[in-house]
């Protein structure tokens, strides 16, 4: 089978995408895993079909590097919908269904994709910690020195142990400064840091939120480069109108087969 891709990025985060409108595409745990390994494949943290879907602009769906589909990607999001601009869905506001249900985005300036999220109304105190879902679930700690802190090691730690282990989790570690966050994470599926997650990208700012109520605008830096997310804080653990704000950007394209 030969298979056109493209390939994209947001903050590092690196995505093969597939057009499947034309619903052809059915690819097996392993062929995912396959084109998603860095020596023996196209290599990516993920691989996104773009499907079609009555009643919506598109439906996105993502795999994880191990193969297996996943929980919500953010930047996944945003890459998928600057790709689908860019294979003729010329407009600026896009609604779409992912796994987590229905998403909003559109195309802001600077070429920055801005990808609505669900809303969040429970964080959960985990001994000085937070856990918290924004789409997929998320462990966030704060951490002094983060480039000092081994992701890798403390992460795949939380990640697999007894409390977590069963269903898996994200582990963002969080350095604060005086304008920013700064935040490293180890993502399940890949099993290894990432030079960006979205997805907790905005838990942690969600959990570092400026304001105690109203409006919210988080910089984040990451691995990869910068985001924004900008919220609305309804309450403690209560958040609304949530935006993940970042660059999409295609790298190259080409064709596999497998």
């Amino acid at each position: 089978m030969t298979l056109d891709f493209f390939k994209y990025q947001g903050t590092g985060n690196d995505f093969v995408i597939m057009d499947n409108r034309s619903g052809n595409i059915d690819l097996t745990d392993a062929q995912v895993k396959h084109i998603c390994n860095r020596r023996f494949g196209i290599g990516a943290d993920g691989l996104m079909l773009l499907n079609s879907l009555e009643g919506y602009d598109f439906e996105m769906k993502y795999y994880n590097s191990d193969g297996k589909q996943s929980s919500m990607c953010g930047n996944g999001g945003r890459c998928l919908v600057q790709f689908a601009k860019d294979q003729g869905l010329h407009q600026n506001s896009f609604r779409f269904l992912a796994v987590d249900g229905e998403h909003l985005a559109e195309i802001g300036e600077h070429g920055w994709v801005h990808l609505k999220m669900l809303d969040v109304d429970n964080i959960e105190n985990y001994h000085g910690d937070a856990v918290l879902n924004t789409g997929s679930p998320h462990f966030v700690k704060h951490v002094e020195h983060l480039m000092d802190t081994n992701v890798f090691e403390q992460g795949q730690e939380i990640r697999y142990s007894k409390h977590f282990q069963e269903k898996g989790i994200n582990v963002n570690f969080v350095e604060t400064t005086d304008n920013k966050i700064i935040v490293r994470t180890y993502e399940r599926g890949v099993e290894d840091e990432t030079f960006s997650c979205g997805t907790g990208v905005t838990a942690a700012a969600l959990v570092f939120a400026h304001n105690d109520n109203g409006f919210n605008r988080i910089e984040v830096q990451t691995k990869g480069g910068h985001l924004a997310v900008e919220f609305d804080k309804n309450g403690e653990e209560n958040f609304s109108n949530i935006w993940l704000c970042g660059p999409a950007e295609f790298v190259f394209k080409g064709v596999i087969t497998i």
